[in-house]
């Protein structure tokens, strides 16, 4: 086993044996990493309550065949206030979920763990629930799947309107290919995805849009995150 220090932030823990924990990672080096950390759940123990879900750190770990030891513990940011508001936990949690899910073990990618540590403290700093939302758009054109919103995926025609949005194509349609299917979606919302996707994030978080909109434009997220993953999100149904 080599030594390795790196940083990261919890994504989930399993308990394991009477006193220990599985801890799932996302760090800025190395990737996803599975670690067990010994004795936490014990009381008094040194850095239990520093791998939480949410939490960002500092660690060091010794690298096991399959799963990694964790040997020391230091909190970046406790990112407390998640855990203090039940619609900030209930989001925080479906962007760990998305990241675990997306992310191959031991595949590092620091765009993802910048990408959540940012989403995180925007999320405690001020509470929204258009972060996730942005956030699992975001997540996905990193992967390779950005929403083509310029035009219908289908045809290629400029003209709107464009009523509908097809998970499996990943765009808009025209009225006429949307007679085939698709995502019911008004121009309201679409209008909302451009701008997060466009870099006026902020503007949107500082003028939230009517509840209806706020609601389509989470299930369109959610719906396209949980297309690309083939799977769904065990947190979809707290959203």
């Amino acid at each position: 086993m080599s030594l390795y220090r790196d940083q990261g932030v919890v994504l989930r823990t399993v308990k394991l044996g009477e006193t220990d924990r599985i801890v799932t990672i996302f760090t800025q080096g190395n990737g996803k990493i599975r670690a067990v950390a010994k004795g936490v759940r014990r009381p008094g123990s040194r850095f239990g309550a520093r791998l939480e879900p949410t939490t960002n750190v500092t660690l060091q770990c010794y690298r096991g065949r399959e799963l990694d030891v964790v040997t020391q513990v230091e909190t970046i940011d406790a990112n407390r206030a998640l855990r203090e508001h039940y619609g900030s936990l209930i989001h925080s949690v479906a962007m760990l979920e998305a990241v675990d899910q997306v992310s191959p073990d031991r595949e590092c990618n620091p765009a993802i763990y910048r990408m959540i540590v940012g989403a995180l403290k925007t999320l405690a700093d001020q509470p929204s629930p258009m972060v996730a939302p942005a956030f699992f758009w975001k997540l996905l054109s990193l992967e390779g799947f950005h929403p083509h919103l310029d035009g219908c995926v289908r045809c290629s025609t400029e003209a709107g309107p464009f009523p509908a949005f097809d998970l499996g194509e990943g765009g808009l349609l025209c009225a006429d290919c949307s007679k085939l299917g698709g995502f019911r979606v008004r121009e309201e919302t679409v209008d909302v995805l451009r701008r997060m996707l466009g870099g006026e994030l902020r503007t949107v978080l500082a003028d939230v849009p009517t509840g209806e909109i706020v609601a389509e434009v989470e299930r369109l997220a959610l719906g396209s995150m949980e297309y690309h993953l083939e799977r769904r999100l065990r947190s979809a149904a707290l959203l």
